[in-house]
């Protein structure tokens, strides 16, 4: 059985801060206003198409990028280190420092020579997704009041453009410049160019193959096929000792013992190999390029964007371990002890979804009230501060579950 927690943590990100988050980190990165009062569009890069193919290729080989958006730089230039690093390719020299392109609303840093790296792999940058009636169903009327959203059984995504966008793990902004004037009345049937990278689906997460739950069912599958074979050597001894009994020795019977043998073996099933025990994973998060690592037998395997805490609720350095794992987490808000780390009086139990504070999945560490989880704003992944807990997009703390179970090591230093 999954474990089951209900949350009040010094974590969790208080709506009200996620608010002024997103609301300071989109206002850094609205373009001027026109003269008639409108926000012009922002332009793409040139090569945001190569930029792109970079972001989905790395996005799908484990090495986060973050929020795909067209541009290099931040998190896809050091997802792209960390990648060459963990396929022994030499690293690339120093980029030049992000310009500033009239009509873009970040800084943009030149694409890499990365002609030592086959991308073919990305035959596509882009695909056409066709909106659906479970994205459709994904969505509902999300509260901006704490109080209010306490009474919701399911804490969904605020429209199809927030689904969409955390399906493909794209900026919004972005989003909306491949697909000029759709997104406003985006409904089941419509047509969107999305990037091409395996989508994160919030109805697959309640089944996620967790590591634990595999050797768990493993073992249940063992057990009672040893039961099964107990079960029928007293059957096979009693026809024994009939046959003994009426003194018929036939060839066959000679033989059981060699054709026992041999269908059992026949039955028993091909070697495989096993799951990964505690002792063969390590994550590492450096707090000084907020970046998970996850190592497998001492091999770096994957990489994903964080967000740690700040220098008031600082992450706890140090070794930790794992206690379990929760899908679609509960999380209990309260905002007296976000704020001092106290109890409150007041205090709401907020359900599970991609709206969630805690975001989909929480990776209990044992150390009470700490550890890694998912998000409601993939927007404030390294922008922000978290309340002492490592914070990953949905997307990436779904994928990391699959790969750490209990007695994993967590180095946070």
């Amino acid at each position: 059985m999954p474990l089951l927690f209900t949350f009040s943590l010094l974590c969790g990100l208080s709506l009200s801060s996620a608010a002024a988050d997103k609301k300071a980190a989109k206002a850094a990165d609205q373009p001027a206003a026109t003269a008639e009062g409108e926000k012009a569009p922002p332009s793409m890069p040139a090569d945001h198409e190569a930029a792109t193919r970079l972001q989905v290729f790395l996005d799908r080989a484990n090495f986060g990028p973050g929020k795909i958006d067209g541009r290099f730089g931040g998190f896809s230039e050091k997802a792209l280190g960390l990648y060459r690093e963990a396929h022994s390719l030499p690293p690339l020299p120093a980029a030049p420092a992000p310009v500033k392109v009239e009509g873009q609303p970040e800084k943009t840093m030149p694409l890499p020579d990365i002609s030592d790296m086959d991308l073919t792999s990305v035959k596509d940058v882009f695909i056409d997704y066709v909106v659906t009636e479970a994205d459709v169903k994904a969505t509902g009327k999300l509260p901006k009041e704490v109080p209010e959203m306490a009474k919701l059984k399911w804490l969904p995504y605020a429209n199809l453009t927030e689904a969409v966008g955390e399906k493909f793990h794209v900026d919004v902004d972005y989003l909306k410049q491949l697909n000029p004037g759709k997104l406003d009345t985006l409904k089941a049937g419509d047509t969107l160019k999305v990037p091409n990278v395996e989508p994160f689906e919030i109805g697959g997460v309640k089944t996620l193959p967790l590591l634990d739950l595999i050797a768990a069912k493993e073992a249940a599958t063992a057990a009672a096929h040893k039961k099964e074979k107990g079960q029928q050597k007293p059957k096979d001894e009693a026809g024994k000792k009939s046959t003994e009994a009426k003194g018929k020795v036939t060839h066959k019977a000679k033989d059981a013992k060699t054709t026992k043998e041999a269908e059992a073996a026949e039955e028993k099933p091909a070697p495989k190999e096993g799951l990964l025990t505690a002792d063969q994973i390590a994550i590492k998060v450096d707090t000084k390029d907020n970046m998970l690592r996850l190592f497998e037998n001492e091999k770096l395997v994957a990489a994903y964007p964080v967000t740690i805490g700040s220098a008031q609720t600082v992450s706890p350095l140090g070794e930790w371990k794992v206690k379990g794992i929760a899908r679609l987490p509960d999380f209990r808000y309260d905002l007296s002890f976000l704020k001092t780390g106290e109890r409150g009086d007041e205090t709401y139990l907020l359900a599970p979804g991609p709206n969630d504070p805690v975001g989909v999945i929480w990776v209990a560490l044992n150390k009470p009230g700490i550890g890694l989880h998912g998000t409601s704003d993939p927007d404030t992944i390294g922008r922000s501060a978290s309340h002492g807990c490592v914070r990953l997009a949905n997307w990436d703390i779904a994928r990391l579950a699959t790969h750490v179970r209990a007695g994993v090591v967590v180095s946070i230093h």
